[in-house]
């Protein structure tokens, strides 16, 4: 590989590889955590080099608690990767944040547990750092990213906080009025630790969520409802097409403008 792609992104629920992107190269990268979920391919996107990697796997092989965030991580970081833009599968919780809906989050609360969620988990003299992470997702950056997504015509739902749960099953009722309460616009299951593993490497990490259902108890009249039908896979896929058709054309407009 000669010069490192200018942008990656991380693919999630639906999103297996990057439509639009020239020349692909597969890339396999073993660090020191292990080998990430997929084959990194690298390809022509926008006029520059586009790195992407698919989160669970191709296929969708491996569950949200069970992803190696670290070594994902670290393969991009690995291959010269400064920014990288994720996109995370959502479910609405507030109002605006009705299924079809593409979210720009800007904060996160982690109620995941349990997963590697640093890459300072060794003991002794310089082997750990307190990452700053009070702004989970890098603003400027981030603009950019609502930038990119207006000079396509693509209408961003923002700010809002993600709220990371450990998955795989989805959330009870209560669960999402808790994290109503909390001041979650938005509940997925991938969005911790990766992101405070991309600050931990000094990453330029955003988030771009696609609404894929209403959460447990949720529609545009609010949360705690009993009188809404249970969540039906065959609407969340509806809805995930509706809402991840644009992100290439997002893509390619980022590249160009951060290279």
């Amino acid at each position: 590989m000669s010069a490192a792609p200018t942008l990656a992104v991380i693919g999630g629920t639906s999103l297996y590889d990057l439509p639009g992107l020239e020349s692909p190269r597969e890339h396999r990268v073993e660090t020191r955590w292990g080998a990430p979920s997929a084959p990194i391919v690298i390809g022509r996107l926008g006029g520059a080099e586009v790195a992407f990697l698919a989160r669970h796997g191709r296929g969708h092989a491996v569950a949200p608690h069970r992803v190696n965030y670290r070594a994902n991580v670290a393969a991009l970081a690995e291959l010269g990767v400064r920014r990288v833009l994720a996109i995370n599968t959502v479910g609405g919780i507030t109002p605006r944040m009705a299924p079809g809906a593409l979210v720009l989050p800007d904060q996160i609360i982690d109620y995941t547990h349990g997963r590697d969620a640093t890459f300072w988990a060794e003991d002794g003299p310089g082997t750990m750092r307190h990452a700053e992470f009070g702004e989970p997702y890098a603003p400027a950056f981030r603009a950019a990213v609502a930038a990119a997504a207006a000079a396509v015509g693509v209408a961003l739902v923002e700010p809002a906080t993600y709220g990371a749960t450990q998955g795989p099953r989805f959330e009870t009722i209560a669960e999402v009025v808790r994290m109503a309460r909390d001041g979650c616009d938005v509940v997925g299951m991938t969005g911790m630790p990766e992101a405070a593993l991309a600050r931990e490497l000094d990453l330029d990490y955003a988030c771009l969520a696609p609404v894929a259902n209403w959460a447990a108890g949720c529609d545009e009249r609010g949360t705690g409802r009993r009188d809404v039908p249970p969540i039906s896979l065959e609407e969340i896929f509806a809805h995930l097409a509706r809402a991840t058709e644009s992100i290439p054309r997002i893509v390619a407009a980022l590249a160009a403008s951060v290279r």
